[in-house]
């Protein structure tokens, strides 16, 4: 595969393969200076970024270049999804040495523009420069009825804490993909979440337009460390089962409660619903298990029932910035 030698020829790569998108809500896109997106009457604009770095959070000999397309796009939608709103077009920054821009590059662009069909999600523009390691930003548009977001800040003591899909897996497919060696193929459900996350966004916006979810977030970062944002947000406490938060799992790992607690990078939405709209929630929507974890309390303490006994709940997810 050809190594691209400059910058022009990189946004040609990308204009490329990105040119038969469907364009939706952008009036402009790539190959002009900058985007122009018409609003509709009656949404709210919905805006986030997200980095996706190499070292950090790929690697280059274990990742391949297609599932770092995919999952740079997902988890940056994945914070849409937790507001209960739409993704409409993407921005893509790309900092990356020379040697990177041929067989690299066009395997990373595949996969974003899979992930990109998938989320109906078009490429409005971005940014491409040089550098030693590999440094990917991606900033998503989205939108949501006006009024109609789903914030962190909503849940009252007495709601029930709910999470969608399975907890702990994709933690347990980044143990698989360090113990082999090559290249990962998702070759179980465990790697396949890890490589190949799926935004939440249908859900989401089920849970907001149905008023269903009274705080909502997605968790990239573990519950443990996800819950207080949100119940600081809310001005509240929670305590978390741990009998019925293993139902979540489907390891085979003897500390599966470990995973499901602490277990980062699964993109699920965790949230708060009434007690008077449980029933209306159900147990699965779309085929995406929805298990009740937990409750909402007025005591600001995050509490683990472990056998009926409580204890702090402490926070051990994903933090760059933590020693060790």
């Amino acid at each position: 595969m050809t190594i691209l030698r400059n910058e022009d020829a990189l946004l040609n790569r990308v204009e490329t393969v990105f040119s038969r998108q469907d364009a939706g809500t952008i009036r402009v896109g790539i190959g002009d200076d900058a985007a122009l997106v018409a609003p509709r009457k009656g949404f709210e604009t919905v805006l986030t970024c997200d980095w996706f770095l190499q070292g950090s959070h790929f690697l280059l000999d274990r990742h391949p270049p297609d599932a770092v397309g995919w999952k740079s796009l997902s988890r940056a939608a994945s914070d849409i999804a937790g507001l209960g709103a739409v993704p409409r077009c993407f921005l893509l920054s790309i900092a990356l040495p020379v040697e990177r821009t041929g067989k690299w590059f066009d395997g990373f662009l595949a996969g974003l523009r899979r992930a990109s069909r998938w989320l109906q999600c078009p490429l409005a523009g971005g940014d491409t420069t040089k550098s030693k390691d590999i440094a990917i930003n991606i900033t998503v548009v989205g939108e949501v009825p006006a009024g109609r977001a789903v914030l962190r800040s909503g849940a009252k003591p007495g709601d029930q804490l709910f999470v969608s899909g399975t907890l702990g897996e994709a933690d347990l497919g980044l143990r698989y993909l360090l113990k082999r060696p090559g290249m990962a193929r998702a070759t179980n459900a465990a790697l396949r979440k890890h490589l190949y996350p799926e935004a939440r966004i249908a859900l989401g916006q089920w849970l907001g337009k149905k008023r269903l979810a009274t705080a909502m977030m997605d968790m990239s970062d573990g519950l443990s460390t996800d819950l207080p944002r949100l119940c600081a947000a809310s001005g509240v406490g929670a305590w978390v089962h741990a009998e019925w938060l293993l139902r979540t799992s489907r390891t085979d790992s003897a500390d599966g409660l470990q995973l499901a607690l602490h277990g980062g990078d699964e993109y699920e939405l965790l949230f708060a619903v009434k007690p008077r709209n449980v029933r209306r929630l159900g147990t699965a929507f779309q085929g995406l298990q929805l298990t009740h974890i937990g409750e909402i309390t007025a005591e600001k303490k995050i509490l683990l029932d472990v056998g009926g006994k409580l204890r702090k709940l402490e926070s051990g997810g994903w933090d760059p910035f933590r020693k060790g």
